[in-house]
C-alpha cells in the first residue's frame, strides 16, 4: 500500500490543460490510479450527465468537484464558454464520459477541435475500451482489423445505412 501511496502522490496535474479521462465500462474498477488521482485533482469535471459521473466519484470517495455537463446537444456557445474557462483561469480540467474513453462513440470531437483550434495543451489518458476488449477475447486474429463505429441503436436506423 506504501508503493500505491508513493506513486498516487508523484502523479502531477497541471492547470490549464484539459485531461481526456476514460472510465469504466460496467466494472467500477476498471479504472486506473491515474484516472483517479487527476479525477482527485481537479477543479471542474465537464461529463455527460452529472448523476453518473457523480456515482463514480462518490464510489471512490472523490469530493465532487464542480461538474457541468457537455453532451450531445452542447453547442457551439458552450464550447466558447468552456474555451475562456479553460484561457482565463488557472484551476484543472477534466472531460469524462458516462462508461469508456470520452469521444469514441461520446461527445467530445467539436470540444477537442476547438480546444486543438485555440492551442490549449490537452491530455489523453488511456483506459477501458469496449473494442480491444471485445477483440482480445474473441479468438480472431488481433494483428490487424478494423473499426468502423458502433451500430445505431434502432433497427430502424441501421436499415438505412
Amino acid at each position: 500500500m506504501e508503493q500505491f501511496s508513493k506513486t498516487f502522490n508523484k502523479i502531477k496535474v497541471e492547470s490549464n490543460i484539459l485531461y481526456i479521462i476514460a472510465t469504466p465500462i460496467g466494472n467500477l474498477g476498471d479504472i486506473s490510479i491515474r484516472a483517479l488521482k487527476i479525477l482527485s485533482s481537479l477543479d471542474i469535471i465537464f461529463c455527460e450527465d452529472t448523476r453518473i459521473t457523480g456515482k463514480l466519484l462518490k464510489y471512490y470517495g472523490i469530493k465532487p468537484t464542480k461538474l457541468q455537463v457537455y453532451n450531445d446537444q452542447s453547442d457551439q456557445k458552450h464550447r466558447e464558454l468552456i474555451i475562456n474557462k479553460i484561457k482565463n483561469s488557472n484551476i484543472k480540467f477534466g472531460l469524462v464520459s458516462d462508461a469508456g474513453t470520452p469521444l469514441i462513440s461520446d461527445p467530445g470531437f467539436k470540444l477537442i477541435s476547438e480546444i486543438i483550434k485555440n492551442d490549449f495543451r490537452l491530455i489523453s489518458l488511456p483506459g477501458p475500451t469496449s473494442v480491444i476488449t471485445a477483440l482480445a477475447g474473441s479468438g480472431l486474429s488481433t494483428d490487424n482489423f478494423q473499426f468502423l463505429g458502433f451500430s445505431l441503436e434502432k433497427k430502424l436506423n441501421r436499415a438505412r445505412y
